[in-house]
C-alpha cells in the first residue's frame, strides 16, 4: 500500500508539470487512434507519446529521489535532536539547493529540468492538500479540541477576516498613494485573504520536542487547521466579486457566500463520515481488512472531491470528515485496519508535505519573479499588524467566556507562531490576475512564506527558552495531543484517543 500511494502521488505530481503539453493535438488519444487506423506506418503521435512516457518516467524518478533525500534529512535531524532547525525548514533548504543546481545545469545547457521544478496549484489542491488536512482532523485530540472549540473558531473565522481586511485595505490605500505597487480593492482583499493562511508546521514540530501546555498547543494547531479552510473559502469568495458591485453589497454577498460554503462543506464531510460509521457497523467488512481499508480511503477522499466539484470547500469537507470519522467510525474498524489507516494517512501527509516544502525551496530559482521591495516590506508589516489585531483583542473577548484564561505569554506565542506556508503560496500561483500582477503576488508571497518559516519558525525554540516561565505540563498520552503535522511522529503508532 505504501508503494502504491507513493507511485500515485508521484505520477499525478508529474502530470501537473505537463499541463501545457496536454493541450497539444499530438497527445490527444483520439487523434492517435484515428492516425493509427489511417495508415499502417507508425504514427508521429505514437512516437511523441513514447517520448512523453520517457520524460514521465524520469520525472517520477526525480520525485522519488527528492522524497528519499527528504526522509534521510528528517531522520538525521531527529537522530541528533537538532531542534533549532525544524524539519520543514531543512526540506526547504534542500529544495533550494536542488533548484540552484538545476539552474546551473540549465545555464550551461547541460540539462533542462524546468518541467520537473514546477508545482501545479491544481495538483497541490487535488493531490497534496487532502491527505494533509484529513490526517490533521483524524489525529486531533478530540477532548482538547472541543474544549477549546469556541476560542479556536473565533480566532480562525473572525481573526482571519480581521487579518485579511487589515492587510488588503492597507495595501489598497498604500497603492492609491503610490507607495506600493497598486492593486484594485478586490485584488488587494483577495491577496490579504490568501496571505492570512496560517501554516505553523515548523512551530508545531518544535512544540512536540518541549513541554508545552496542551491548551496552547491545541489553540495554535486548531486555529491553523481551521484557518487554512477559512482563508481558502474567503479568498475564493472575494475573487468572485464583481468590481461594479457596491461595497456594502459586495460585503453582504461575500459573507453570505462564505457562510454557505463553510456550512454546506462541513455538512458534506459529516454525512460521509456518519455514513461510513453506519456501514462499518452493520456491514462486517472487518472480516476482510483490505476491503475495509479501501472503503475508509474512498469515504475519506470522497467529500473533498464532491465538495470541490460542487464549487464548495473541499478542505472544509475533508477536515470535518476526518474529525467525525475518527470519533464515530474509527472504533468500528478492526484493530489491524485502525493501525493501517493511521499510519497510511500519516505517510500520505508526510510525502505531501515533503513535496510541497521541497518545491517551495525550488521555487526560489524556478519562477520568473517580479520583486517590488516596498510592496514586500509593507506586506510583511501589515501581516504582523493583522496577526496582532487577530490575537490580542480577540483574546480579551474569548477570555471573558473561558474558565482557563489565555495569558499574555500564550497570546504572544500564538502571534509569533502565525507562519505563512505552502497554502498561501499555492493560492498565489492560482490567482486569476494579469501576468505582471500575478508575478508580483507570487514573488511577494514566496518572500513572506520563506521569511516567516526561516525567521519565526527557526527562532521559536530560543523564544520558548526565553519564556520558560510559561505554564507547561509534562507530556502525557491521554492529554497531550498526538502529533498531526510533525515529521518525528510519522512512523509512530498512536491508538489512544
Amino acid at each position: 500500500m505504501g508503494r502504491f500511494s507513493l507511485l500515485i502521488l508521484a505520477a499525478v505530481i508529474f502530470t501537473s508539470g505537463h499541463t501545457e503539453s496536454t493541450a497539444e493535438p499530438e497527445t490527444n488519444i483520439s487523434n492517435v487512434t484515428i492516425a493509427a487506423k489511417a495508415t499502417s506506418s507508425i504514427p508521429v503521435e505514437v512516437i511523441s507519446g513514447a517520448s512523453i512516457e520517457t520524460q514521465s518516467s524520469f520525472a517520477i524518478f526525480f520525485i522519488i529521489c527528492v522524497l528519499f533525500v527528504s526522509i534521510i534529512l528528517v531522520y538525521l535531524l531527529i537522530k541528533f535532536h537538532f531542534h533549532y532547525l525544524p524539519e520543514s525548514i531543512g526540506i526547504v533548504f534542500l529544495g533550494a539547493i536542488i533548484g540552484a543546481l538545476f539552474q546551473l545545469l540549465n545555464y550551461f545547457e547541460l540539462a533542462d529540468f524546468q518541467q520537473e521544478e514546477m508545482l501545479s496549484p491544481t495538483i497541490f489542491f487535488l493531490v497534496m492538500l487532502p491527505p494533509i488536512i484529513f490526517e490533521s482532523g483524524y489525529s486531533l485530540h478530540k477532548g482538547n479540541f472541543f474544549a477549546n472549540l469556541g476560542s479556536i473558531c473565533t480566532y480562525a473565522v473572525f481573526g482571519t477576516a480581521v487579518s485579511a481586511i487589515t492587510i488588503g485595505s492597507g495595501l489598497f490605500v498604500l497603492g492609491m498613494a503610490d507607495v506600493v505597487y497598486p492593486f484594485t480593492l478586490r485584488e488587494s482583499l483577495g491577496f490579504g485573504a490568501l496571505i492570512s493562511a496560517v501554516d505553523p508546521v515548523a512551530t508545531l514540530a518544535i512544540f512536540q520536542s518541549i513541554d508545552v501546555h496542551p491548551t496552547l498547543y491545541m489553540l495554535v494547531f486548531g486555529e491553523s487547521v481551521l484557518n487554512d479552510a477559512v482563508a481558502i473559502v474567503m479568498c475564493d469568495s472575494i475573487l468572485n466579486f464583481d468590481d461594479s458591485t457596491s461595497t456594502a453589497a459586495a460585503i453582504g454577498i461575500g459573507v453570505g457566500s462564505f457562510l454557505l460554503k463553510f456550512t454546506v462543506s462541513a455538512l458534506i464531510g459529516v454525512v460521509f463520515a456518519l455514513a461510513l460509521a453506519v456501514i462499518l457497523k452493520y456491514v462486517h467488512l472487518n472480516r476482510v481488512p483490505s476491503l475495509e481499508f479501501c472503503t475508509v480511503g474512498l469515504f475519506a477522499y470522497g467529500p473533498y472531491f464532491l465538495a470541490d466539484g460542487l464549487n464548495y470547500s473541499g478542505i472544509m469537507a475533508i477536515l470535518a470528515s476526518g474529525i467525525v470519522m475518527s470519533h464515530y467510525a474509527h472504533f468500528n474498524l478492526s484493530p489491524v485496519t485502525q493501525i493501517t489507516v493511521q499510519q497510511t494517512f500519516r505517510t500520505f501527509a508526510f510525502l505531501a508535505e515533503s513535496c510541497v516544502f521541497a518545491y517551495l525551496g525550488m521555487a526560489i530559482f524556478s519562477f520568473s519573479h517580479s520583486f517590488r521591495p516596498a510592496f514586500v516590506i509593507w506586506t510583511l508589516i501589515l501581516c504582523l499588524v493583522g496577526r496582532a489585531i487577530n490575537i490580542f483583542p480577540i483574546s480579551i473577548v474569548v477570555n471573558k467566556f473561558r474558565e482557563h484564561q489565555i495569558d499574555f505569554k500564550k497570546q504572544f506565542i500564538m502571534w509569533f507562531s502565525g507562519l505563512r506556508g505552502a497554502i498561501a503560496f499555492a493560492l498565489a500561483i492560482h490567482l486569476p490576475f494579469p501576468n505582471e500582477k500575478r508575478r508580483v503576488i507570487v514573488s511577494t508571497t514566496l518572500v513572506i512564506v520563506l521569511f516567516s518559516i526561516l525567521f519565526f519558525g527557526g527562532s521559536t525554540m530560543p523564544l520558548m527558552n526565553l519564556l520558560q516561565n510559561i505554564d507547561s505540563t509534562p507530556a502525557a498520552a491521554p492529554t497531550t495531543p498526538p502529533s498531526t503535522r510533525s515529521y518525528p511522529r510519522v512512523m509512530t503508532i498512536v491508538t489512544v484517543r
